[in-house]
C-alpha cells in the first residue's frame, strides 16, 4: 500500500527519518539534489546538459529560493532530505540533516532525476530489487566512462548496480527506457571490469548487495555522478543529498514514462 508522502516528508523534516528512501512507495518521483553558488551554477547547468544520463534535469531554482515551485512547491531544499553532503573545495565536509545554518541567498539548486524512481515499475513487474530486499543502499561504483566537461567539473560517470536474472535484465532494458528523465535505460550489463569496476563488493558509495551464480551486474547512469565530480574540482561550496537519502517531489512516476 502506497504511503502518503506529506507524512513521509514531515517525518524526514523533523529529523526522524534519516535513511535512505529507496523502496518508499508514494508513488512520487524521487531526486537528488545539488545546490551551488550561482557563480558556479553556469558550468554545473552545463554539465547536466552535457550528460544528460548521468544530470537528467527536472528543475533548476532562482538564486535564493529554496522551494522548487516546479517539481515540489510544498517542500524545502533546506530541510527536505533525509540526509546532506557538504562539501567544501572539493573534499567532504560534513553531513547533516538540515542545511539552513549553511544557506546562502545566492545558493541555485538543482533537481536531477533518480533512478529510485524506476524501481516500483520494475517490482510491479515481477524484477526484484535486491538492495530493497536485504533492507540496504543501493551500491554505486565510480567507472571510467569520462562524462563530457564543464569548465573545471570533469571526471567518470557513477553508475548504480541492481543485479539480476539475464531474462530478468532484459525485460529492465525496456522498462527503464521509458523513463529517460530519470536516467533511462542501463548504460552497461554484464562484467563490471569493462568500466573500470574491479570489485563488486566495495561500491564507492551505498551498500554492497548479495549477487547469485546465475546473475549478471545490471549498471545505470547515477545522479551521484556529481558528487564524484567535485572532488575533482576547487569549488568552493558544494551541498548535496548524502547517496540513497533523496528529495521526494510532487511529480508521479508515471508522468516519466513514454510509450
Amino acid at each position: 500500500m502506497a504511503k502518503d508522502v506529506n507524512n513521509i516528508r514531515q517525518s524526514i523534516r523533523k529529523g526522524e527519518w534519516t535513511k535512505p528512501t529507496t523502496g518508499i512507495d508514494t508513488g512520487n518521483t524521487q531526486a537528488n539534489l545539488v545546490i551551488l553558488p550561482k557563480k558556479d551554477a553556469y558550468d554545473f547547468l552545463l554539465f547536466c546538459v552535457r550528460n544528460p544520463k548521468s544530470c537528467p534535469l527536472l528543475e533548476v531554482t532562482d538564486a535564493g529560493v529554496p522551494v522548487p515551485d516546479k517539481t515540489a512547491p510544498d517542500t524545502d531544499v533546506r530541510t527536505d532530505v533525509p540526509k546532506y553532503r557538504i562539501y567544501k573545495g572539493g573534499k567532504l565536509a560534513d553531513e547533516v540533516t538540515d542545511i539552513t545554518d549553511f544557506w546562502s541567498d545566492d545558493f541555485v539548486s538543482f533537481i536531477i532525476g533518480c533512478s529510485f524512481t524506476f524501481e516500483k515499475p520494475l517490482l510491479d513487474h515481477g524484477i526484484p530489487i535486491r538492495h530493497i530486499d536485504e533492507g540496504r543502499n543501493v551500491p554505486m561504483y565510480r567507472t571510467n566512462i569520462p562524462c563530457e566537461t564543464a569548465g573545471e567539473l570533469s571526471g567518470p560517470m557513477v553508475v548504480s548496480m541492481r543485479p539480476m536474472k539475464p531474462e530478468n535484465a532484459i525485460r529492465a532494458v525496456q522498462i527503464t527506457s521509458r523513463f529517460p528523465s530519470v536516467h533511462g535505460a542501463p548504460v552497461h550489463i554484464g562484467d563490471p571490469g569493462a568500466i573500470g569496476i574491479t570489485d563488486l563488493g566495495k561500491p564507492d558509495f551505498g551498500d554492497d548487495v548479495t549477487i547469485n551464480d546465475d546473475e549478471i551486474p545490471v549498471f545505470w547512469a547515477c545522479g551521484v555522478t556529481p558528487q564524484s565530480v567535485v572532488m575533482n574540482s576547487t569549488i568552493d561550496m558544494m551541498i548535496t543529498h548524502a547517496p540513497g537519502h533523496m528529495f521526494i517531489t510532487d511529480l508521479k512516476e508515471e508522468e516519466h514514462a513514454v510509450l
